[in-house]
């Protein structure tokens, strides 16, 4: 994937030692901006991109032509207002969008890293982002933003940097991994470490692409940020342009018609190499872990007003792993509100438009903006 045009890129010569021990220095962090930074550096806003995002928060994307991912959010006027707030958003490392990622030349070697990449965790996404902020000269950051592996960032960074945001506002996410969530990463990982043409991930010396692997790991995915009511409303058994079933494996059925679909595309734009890493990552992810089994400690250092919101329909990260979060903050006496958004949508639901969804998070911001 050639990521290579419009890609703002920052080189962080600061060494950063990883959770796996390796440590790493002199690599890209590509990030993109949207609105203006106010003269008291104090309106900007740091998105975290979920699992299969980048730094094209919103407008047109660059790279493969189509909208941003949270283009119903971010914009003029909308719940993140780029008319009011300075907003970042950069590619988690490991990525496949211009940051240091197994599609990347070791230095030492010349080759493609391929899995010869140092495994990454969450923490070590959330460290390698916070030099944003001193390319920026920002001392705090009015909020932090995400979503899925983005709240799981906000969560990580809010406990890495207690002082260094005023808001936080994690969506459907979990503080860890659940052996259901680890087990359904492992399908799609497995899938791609089937594919012939994987090579033990050094598929770009040989000019081929793991393509039919990523994409069922990318149709198992898809499956668990849709709902069941919300799967059964739009496809339901409708089949696929015929009368009647045609007695073979093509996809006689819609919703087969849409998942390959969404497989195909997404081979275009992801690498699977990433895919990998990025999602061993999410796997890893254990707060309470790191405080010896107490969520609550992981944010005692931190004064930031938390908005946590899930949604009715989503099972995988459902709102009881959601309210976990709130009760943590609440038993440290932290300023934390919290809002279940009715939606039919699932998982899926904090990409959509879903108005409630919207004008919660929008309220939160301009609301406390107006105490800055």
């Amino acid at each position: 994937m050639n990521t290579e045009m419009n890609i703002k890129t920052l080189i962080i010569k600061k060494p950063l030692k990883l959770d796996c021990g390796k440590t790493i220095n002199n690599y890209p962090i590509a990030y993109e901006t949207y609105g203006s930074l106010n003269e008291k550096k104090d309106n900007a806003i740091l998105i975290f991109h979920a699992l299969t995002g980048d730094q094209f928060v919103t407008g047109l994307n660059p790279v493969t032509k189509k909208d941003g991912w949270w283009s119903y959010a971010v914009g003029p006027n909308k719940a993140i207002d780029t008319k009011k707030y300075f907003v970042i958003c950069s590619n988690v490392i490991g990525g496949c969008m211009g940051s240091f990622g197994p599609s990347h030349k070791d230095p030492n070697t010349q080759k493609i890293f391929g899995i010869n990449f140092p495994i990454i965790t969450i923490n070590d996404m959330v460290n390698a982002q916070n030099n944003l902020l001193d390319h920026f000269g920002i001392n705090k950051l009015f909020s932090v933003v995400g979503g899925s592996m983005g709240g799981m960032q906000v969560l990580q960074f809010v406990s890495n940097f207690p002082n260094k945001t005023k808001t936080a506002i994690p969506i459907a996410c979990t503080s860890n991994h659940s052996a259901q969530n680890i087990a359904l990463n492992e399908l799609g990982r497995q899938a791609i470490l089937a594919d012939n043409n994987w090579y033990q991930g050094n598929y770009t010396s040989k000019n081929t692409n793991p393509n039919k692997g990523l994409a069922v790991a990318r149709m198992a995915a898809h499956i668990t940020y849709l709902s069941k009511k919300g799967l059964q409303e739009k496809f339901g058994r409708k089949l696929q342009e015929r009368e009647d079933l045609k007695f073979s494996f093509d996809a006689d059925f819609q919703i087969e018609s849409y998942l390959r679909y969404q497989g195909s595309i997404f081979v275009d734009r992801f690498d699977a190499n990433s895919y990998l890493y990025i999602t061993r990552a999410m796997d890893y992810f254990d707060l309470p872990r790191k405080f010896n089994g107490n969520l609550s400690n992981a944010f005692k250092e931190t004064k930031a007003k938390f908005f946590v919101i899930s949604f009715t329909s989503d099972w995988l990260y459902p709102t009881q792993e959601n309210k976990d979060i709130v009760i943590a903050l609440n038993s440290i006496g932290a300023d934390v509100g919290f809002a279940e958004i009715e939606s039919d949508k699932g998982h899926d639901s904090f990409l959509l438009d879903v108005p409630d969804f919207l004008s919660a998070m929008k309220n939160f911001l301009d609301k406390s903006y107006s105490e800055n």
